[in-house]
């Protein structure tokens, strides 16, 4: 072997050592970023639920939340206590609490008043939705058609602001006000 021959072989050798250390570097970066990767969208998955899991508890939240706008406007005075009903099934919080103190009060009222209202939600969304706290936030708009005894329908129409908040696997109306016009 020439002295040249010799120089190439161990610079060869020298480059091959070199490499083989950096080269182990570079794949146990990449695996350690794969696996971070893997953990972190894994745990966030399933402390969430994902974008899945988002989707659904919208569409639970503003599903229930129209259902419980409807119950509330919708009103027959021959059968005021299942109309009561509903609004009691339909919320919690201090809107429940309104409910079931007032609800000797609302039936005398409804039932003087004759009237028989059946609401329809022309548009609803959510607004704001914090899926871990189990709480919602939605606007609506409603049209009620009201028929007085003995008269023709008249119909309605209003905005709502509501607060939903979830009593286990179920939402249920907070707070339900009229939107100001203007």
């Amino acid at each position: 072997m020439s002295e040249n021959e010799t120089a190439v072989e161990t610079d060869r050798g020298s480059s091959e050592r070199t490499r083989l250390p950096a080269m182990a570097s570079l794949i146990s970066v990449v695996v350690a970023a794969a696996a971070a990767l893997f953990f972190g969208v894994s745990w966030a998955l399933a402390a969430g639920g994902g974008a899945a899991g988002y989707a659904t508890a919208r569409d639970e939240a503003l599903q229930a939340g129209t259902q419980a706008v409807i119950n509330f406007n919708t009103l027959d005075y021959h059968d005021v206590q299942r109309g009561l009903d509903r609004w009691a099934q339909s919320s919690t919080g201090p809107l429940h609490e309104e409910v079931v103190k007032g609800r000797q009060a609302n039936a005398e009222r409804i039932t003087q008043a004759k009237t028989v209202t059946n609401a329809e939600v022309l548009s609803a969304g959510l607004t704001e939705l914090n899926e871990r706290a189990g709480k919602a936030r939605m606007i609506a708009v409603v049209k009620v058609t009201v028929t007085p005894d003995g008269q023709p329908p008249t119909e309605k129409r209003s905005r709502y602001q509501a607060e939903l908040t979830r009593e286990g696997q179920e939402w249920k109306l907070s707070v339900l006000g009229p939107v100001p016009v203007g």
